[in-house]
């Protein structure tokens, strides 16, 4: 197999052990992003930085970079110097469980290269983009894409907002090599069998909405995430019991966050009315099948898709139906300040 860069795995150590989360506020990471902006060249740089307002703000993808051309500065094209602030972003950006999904996830290339025999697999194909001017009053935002990974931050007068937030797993479970037994997104799908388990009767009958699955996420990539239909169970018909297994998953979710990060978003979902959330269930209700499944609330949508692959592929996306680029941060912020 193609020996890659591990993306400097003991640089990602490193960063961890000296931002603990205290450290993880706005302020430095737009500092880390103008030391990156810094650091490029003049060619460099005409991939990484973008206008606040460009429409490639809103454009991302999971298929593979070959398939599917990014926008931004690949890891390949950069140094070790670089690297290691695109790690330092991360490690800011994400909680330490978030950040050890997407250092799994990119891995995985090089299990996909070898089971393929496919050179184009590339841990390091994973895209940098800055809009706008880090660490400045007006709005910027930085993105981190490539297969299986699409993370979009947002900054607004120090607050931040983390969606579109995609992570995908192939193989969902690795069955061989030195890998083998990995699932990344293993407990995204068992609380939700356990939960599903856990519905008796009419109850199981009301979430499992259909037979068969849709072979990927619902919203797909669209700029604007929209409602799915209301398909499933209701928050309000679940024994208090379930009701804790449903938010096991929700925090399964939200823990990719910083810890404050992933309280505020909670505790604003806990304000809506949580009775019209939905549990929605399609396809087999045995693991190593296709299944798809999904939790709807007024302001959010989880979606978690294990259908290619025969059931050991797996897409995962969070949309905010208002938040999702900072819309509803960008909005509040041009009312408040003139321009």
């Amino acid at each position: 197999m193609k020996t890659h860069s591990k993306f400097y795995l003991s640089a990602m150590l490193l960063a961890f052990a000296i931002f603990t989360s205290s450290f993880r506020f706005h302020g430095f990471s737009a500092e880390i992003a103008s030391l990156l902006l810094e650091s490029a060249n003049d060619q460099q740089k005409a991939k990484l930085l973008m206008a606040f307002d460009d429409a490639k703000r809103f454009d991302w993808s999971y298929v593979p970079p070959y398939q599917v051309a990014r926008n931004g500065l690949p890891l390949k094209e950069m140094d070790s110097n670089q690297k290691d602030l695109v790690t330092q972003l991360l490690t800011m950006s994400l909680s330490e469980a978030g950040f050890n999904k997407v250092k799994m996830i990119m891995s995985l290339e090089d299990v996909l290269a070898e089971l393929e025999d496919n050179p184009r697999r590339d841990p390091e194909m994973y895209f940098v983009s800055i809009y706008g001017k880090p660490g400045t009053i007006e709005p910027w935002a930085w993105q981190f894409d490539g297969h299986h990974i699409s993370l979009h931050f947002t900054v607004v007068n120090g607050e931040v907002s983390y969606t579109p937030r995609f992570l995908g797993s192939n193989p969902g479970e690795v069955k061989n090599g030195h890998k083998e037994g990995l699932r990344v997104l293993g407990r995204e799908e068992d609380l939700a069998f356990e939960l599903l388990n856990s519905l008796k009767g009419a109850q199981k009958l009301q979430a499992v909405f259909s037979g068969s699955t849709f072979n990927d996420i619902v919203s797909k990539t669209v700029a604007q995430a929209k409602p799915l239909d209301r398909a499933g169970i209701a928050y309000d018909q679940l024994t208090d019991q379930q009701k804790k297994m449903l938010w096991a998953i929700v925090d399964e979710y939200l823990a990719v966050m910083p810890e404050k990060e992933a309280r505020i978003r909670k505790s604003s979902i806990l304000k809506e009315d949580v009775n019209l959330i939905m549990f929605g269930w399609a396809g087999s209700d045995k693991p190593g099948t296709p299944h798809y499944y999904r939790i709807q609330g007024l302001s959010f949508l989880i979606e978690f898709d294990n259908s290619q692959g025969n059931g050991n592929h797996i897409h995962t996306v969070w949309r905010d139906f208002d938040g999702d680029f900072g819309r509803d941060l960008i909005k509040e912020h041009y009312a408040k300040v003139k321009h």
